[in-house]
């Protein structure tokens, strides 16, 4: 793999904004036909796609088979809505002697950049996405996964999407840098940290020429809340895998475990016993429970934090390590116990999960605390009070809130995806509002008159009361070559 450079950004940046405009107007159709090609070549693929996912990302099995369905799910449920919102005109309401129409269209060259934790998945949500609302788009990868950007860029060739409308530039973040400074960029897509958001926004803002739309997903400081009428066994299951499935390595994994202070001391015997039986090792191998973290510059920060946290915090339970994990970017799973949120400090991006114990009658504190870290990513709460539940869920700000179940593995179109805050802008990625933010609306107002009338109010049959003419029509879809008048219902 070899990185881009400042002459493959230029060349980028020509080739794709002279190609924007013709395929901004190819039929929404054909841009769905190819959305489910790619999506069919990623299940054919999926076997080396979810080589790939384990060789460079670390993924276990289990993890690739997920992220290949993910990324087919986005462009499957991406394909309809783009045939079912971006196939032609809408009719407006108006009255006679008018014809008005409105309609979505592409913005121009989109950036879209992209993270290592799901290098298919996300990858190819964003970029199917500004594909679809008809945009040119420059995809830029994670460093640490460009085999896996570079793998499905190929594909989405072969399915049909045009050289020239997409370009692919791997490499490292002064690639992104030099993108998003470019004031020939429509929009930006970015999944990542908020220290990076909030560069690539101050960007935006210095830019001469319009603003433009930055669709941001960050991280989080997720947490959950368990009550005393939790079923615990439920309860342990569930933080397992939130807070340690992919090592930790996911935006919505679990951070804080609140527990009410009467089922605490069984709750963390339970959940250490669980832990007991993980499995940390290769990702190659089938019975793998947890992977390696990503590269050793995330290893080496969260040994330094863990060797703070054993410092100052209670350490319940850290996982056994062997020589066999010695060579690896291994960090054991682990639990600790805090007095207060206030300790956290910053996001953990992996195996570690801390415990905080509360009252029952403190509870409305504990959301406050929580809205006041500014993030609002996911959240779960156990209880079986459905009043509890409703309660926590009306004070909470937080984009994707779980009750009685775990808080990751969001599904495209069930589980529209995305926070609030600190932890992203919106729309929600799978979701029924996101391609609307990686297009720009336009509607027009003709005066029929000018070319005659009306021709259509002169098919009203005669015994038709004379007060429809007046009866404006109901929004409906039109072919963008259709330039006729819609049909009048009768009431």
């Amino acid at each position: 793999m070899v990185y881009a450079d400042a002459d493959d950004v230029e060349q980028a940046l020509a080739t794709t904004s002279a190609a924007f405009n013709e395929w901004s107007f190819t039929p929404a159709a054909e841009r769905a036909a190819c959305l489910r090609r790619y999506a069919d070549l990623l299940e054919a693929h999926m076997g080396e796609l979810i080589a790939r996912c384990t060789r460079e990302a670390g993924k276990n099995i289990a993890d690739g088979i997920a992220e290949v369905r993910e990324a087919v799910d986005f462009c499957r449920y991406y394909a309809v809505q783009v045939e079912d919102e971006f196939a032609g005109e809408t009719v407006l309401p108006g009255p006679t002697g008018e014809r008005n129409t409105y309609g979505l269209y592409g913005r121009g060259v989109f950036v879209a950049i992209c993270p290592w934790n799901f290098p298919l998945a996300i990858f190819s949500g964003q970029v199917a996405a500004a594909l679809a609302a008809g945009n040119a788009v420059i995809a830029k990868p994670a460093e640490q996964t460009c085999l896996v950007g570079a793998a499905a860029i190929e594909l989405m060739h072969e399915a049909g999407f045009p050289g020239d409308v997409l370009a692919y530039l791997p490499g490292p973040g002064e690639i992104g840098a030099a993108l998003v400074a470019d004031p020939r960029i429509a929009g930006v897509a970015f999944t990542g940290s908020m220290p990076t958001a909030k560069k690539i926004n101050r960007t935006l803002a210095e830019r001469d020429g319009p603003i433009i739309p930055l669709i941001a997903e960050t991280g989080g400081q997720n947490a959950m809340i368990v009550d005393s009428s939790a079923l615990i066994e439920q309860v342990v299951a569930d933080v397992v895998r939130s807070g340690f499935q992919s090592a930790g390595q996911r935006c919505s994994a679990l951070r804080v475990l609140y527990v009410q202070t009467d089922i605490a001391d069984d709750l963390i015997e339970m959940l250490s016993g669980a832990m007991a039986e993980l499995s940390v090792g290769d990702p190659w191998q089938l019975g793998t429970d947890v992977t390696p973290v990503i590269d050793t510059a995330a290893r080496d920060k969260l040994a330094e934090y863990a060797a703070y946290a054993d410092a100052h915090f209670k350490n319940h339970y850290t996982c056994k390590l062997d020589e066999t994990h010695e060579t690896g970017t291994y960090i054991a799973p682990r639990i600790y116990e805090l007095d207060s949120i206030d300790q956290l400090g910053d996001e953990q991006f992996g195996p570690i999960v801390h415990i905080i114990r509360f009252s029952a009658s403190g509870i409305d504190q504990v959301v406050d605390d929580i809205n006041a870290l500014g993030y609002g990513l996911t959240f779960g709460i156990h209880s079986r009070i459905d009043t509890t539940v409703e309660r926590v869920l009306k004070r909470l700000r937080v984009g994707n809130a779980y009750v009685n179940r775990n808080i990751i593995g969001a599904v495209v179109g069930v589980h529209p995806f995305g926070g609030e805050g600190l932890s992203g802008t919106g729309p929600k990625a799978g979701g029924p509002h996101y391609l609307y933010r990686f297009a720009t609306e336009r509607s027009v107002s003709r005066d029929t008159t000018a070319a005659g009338g009306n021709a259509s109010l002169m098919s009203l049959e005669e015994d038709e009361p004379s007060e429809h003419v007046y009866v404006t029509p109901e929004p409906q879809r039109l072919n963008r070559a259709a330039d006729s008048e819609p049909e009048r219902t009768r009431d």
